[in-house]
């Protein structure tokens, strides 16, 4: 029976496994954020602890490129469902730490440091196996359904998280998180799309550690002489500089030093982003086949910018709940539209790597955040706040500017 649009790409068998356990990683990643990141901040009482467990979850996109060429040896769908087993492992350390009594604010940030290895390059590992089973005219929706799997994943996550916290204890809470990170490994590794066969490159025939380097200096030279690529890559440095770091790392601070609320009010904070871009990515499901991909994301990185300096003025939290639902809203169609770009424009044979230099860029949210805690301590929250997101408006002009011809003209298979 015809589907509708929207939901045609569950017709794909790799997509229905893999839809579940994106969602179960992603609720599992909210989670852990929210009650690490509350812990840290209550335990220390400073907001540079607050961001430098922020950073470590990102240090991992310093070896993303090399992941990206692993997995165009290896198979997309074998390394991320090795990694989702690695984040399930390290999980149930820090729940047997919990419930033996001997969780301090330094094993956190170890914990963090290890499991940041390998969690920046999910989110990237997860476009390629999509896109390794996806037809191009259904990628645009798959992806934009895919995306609700992080927006669903940060409603449920921060409220279950900051009730199963506040109401049993951080240990109790772990459990849960172990065991969706062990049910999305699990779903991962069954997800294997139809064509399976690793992509062929320099280095799987001559198998030589030189030849690991010249896959990857392949990767960088198909997005230096791809000019729309190089825009995409651009635009992601810029959005993790400048507004994730004041909509996600920052938001604890936010709830207990701006609105005066406690874990419960922060998961109050983070779902409501997560609504906002569930609305948003449900808006791409149903009619990312009538919209000029590129001009929707400039239009809306440009609004999620102007949103983000709204916020940062609220002085209640019903006015900070409204903004950052209107911030998921934006958040999401920007990065739906950078993702689907970029999976289109990219060649399959440089998939992996080229989303894996794509994660390395995001090394600039950790940046960003280490930067934002240290300024915050001498100018304030809202000086700091204010000074990225008109920078990031700032960039994002003039990168629409400089690449429109490559970028503004594309138009939809």
């Amino acid at each position: 029976m015809p589907l509708p649009y929207a939901l045609a790409p569950f017709r794909i068998r790799s997509y229905r496994y893999q839809w579940p356990a994106d969602l179960a990683v992603s609720w599992a990643f909210e989670m852990e954020t929210l009650v690490l990141g509350w812990y840290v901040l209550v335990e220390t009482g400073s907001v540079f602890y607050l961001t430098l467990y922020g950073a470590l979850l990102y240090g991992g996109t310093l070896i993303a490129p090399m992941l990206g060429v692993a997995s165009d040896r290896v198979g997309h769908c074998a390394l991320l469902s090795g990694m989702r087993a690695i984040y399930a492992a390290v999980a149930a350390v820090l729940m047997a730490l919990a419930f033996a009594g001997v969780l301090d604010p330094l094993l956190v940030l170890v914990i963090a440091g290890v499991s940041g290895l390998v969690r920046p390059s999910d989110m990237g590992m997860r476009g390629a196996l999509i896109a390794d089973s996806m037809p191009a005219n259904m990628l645009t929706g798959a992806m934009s359904f895919s995306r609700t799997t992080s927006d669903i994943a940060r409603i449920t996550g921060a409220l279950s998280g900051a009730g199963l916290f506040a109401a049993f204890g951080m240990a109790p809470a772990y459990v849960a998180i172990t065991i969706l990170y062990a049910i999305g490994s699990l779903l991962t590794w069954c997800a294997r799309p139809a064509r399976t066969e690793p992509v062929a490159t320099s280095a799987s025939t001559t198998g030589s550690s030189a030849s690991t380097w010249a896959d990857l200096r392949e990767g960088v030279v198909h997005i230096w002489n791809t000019p729309s690529l190089l825009a995409i890559v651009w635009l992601a440095l810029l959005f993790n500089f400048t507004a994730f770091p004041i909509t996600n790392g920052l938001l604890p601070y936010v709830a207990k030093e701006i609105y005066r609320i406690d874990q419960t009010g922060l998961g109050y904070l983070v779902a409501s982003i997560g609504f906002g871009a569930l609305l948003g990515a449900l808006v791409m499901t149903w009619f990312s086949a009538e919209v000029n991909l590129s001009r929707l994301m400039f239009i809306s990185a440009v609004i999620w910018h102007l949103l983000i300096l709204i916020f940062i003025q609220m002085q209640h939290l019903n006015g900070g709940l409204v903004t950052l639902f209107l911030c998921g809203v934006t958040q999401s169609l920007t990065m739906v539209c950078h993702t689907v770009i970029l999976l289109r424009t990219t060649n399959q044979r440089f998939r992996g790597r080229v989303l894996g230099v794509r994660m390395l860029v995001i090394y600039s949210l950790p940046l960003g955040l280490l930067i934002a805690g240290a300024l915050i301590e001498r100018i304030g929250f809202r000086w700091t706040a204010s000074l990225f997101a008109c920078t990031g408006l700032l960039f994002t002009v003039i990168v629409g500017v400089k690449w429109r011809a490559s970028l503004w003209q594309q138009r939809n298979p």
